[in-house]
């Protein structure tokens, strides 16, 4: 088999993982919505879903069109990698039970999540998406795809987060703003 087709597969493998968080990710906001949950970012969500959507079919695309070599030593540390920022995101959604989805819905006085990888940083699935958005292209040698997703998504993560500490910020107890989650 090719290494073009085992990284068509890959890619396959991430997309139904998306789906499968997508299924989580609709279970939870409705959760959310239920308790008084109010939604803000909806403008740069689109934009996400298309970006994200992108980088699968960019890296597809790149791969198949420009045969860039495979690079053992490359492709096996940004597998590595890819699987290390899986493990993290679902690290991520395992924390943050029904409160995580893809959205930015914040339930009004629920405190910040402080346990797991929020011990040490505010916002690790963005790391996750870092991390991934760059090596997973870079499994077949795809830098195009990797360098271009890496710039447009640091715009958008600029963004997301800050549309994502204000809505925390609007919605936690008294005696948890200012506090480090």
């Amino acid at each position: 088999m090719s290494s073009e087709v085992l990284f068509t597969l890959l890619i396959v493998a991430v997309a139904l993982e998306r789906v499968a968080e997508l299924v989580v990710s609709r279970r939870n906001a409705a959760w959310s919505l239920r308790r008084g949950g109010v939604e803000t970012g909806q403008r740069h969500y689109v934009v996400m879903v298309v970006l994200h959507t992108a980088l699968l079919a960019g890296a597809l695309l790149e791969v198949w069109l420009r045969r860039p070599a495979f690079v053992p030593a490359l492709g096996w540390a940004m597998m590595f990698a890819v699987v290390t920022s899986q493990a993290l995101r679902w690290w991520c959604i395992r924390t943050l039970g029904p409160r995580w989805n893809t959205r930015v819905i914040v339930v009004p006085g629920l405190p910040l999540v402080s346990g797991g990888p929020y011990r040490w940083m505010a916002h690790p699935n963005y790391v996750a998406v870092v991390v991934e958005g760059f090596t997973l292209p870079l499994v077949h040698n795809a830098w195009i795809t990797a360098l271009v997703f890496t710039i447009l998504n640091a715009a958008l993560l600029t963004v997301r987060i800050r549309v994502e500490d204000a809505a925390l910020r609007t919605s936690l107890p008294a005696a948890t703003v200012g506090s480090n989650p």
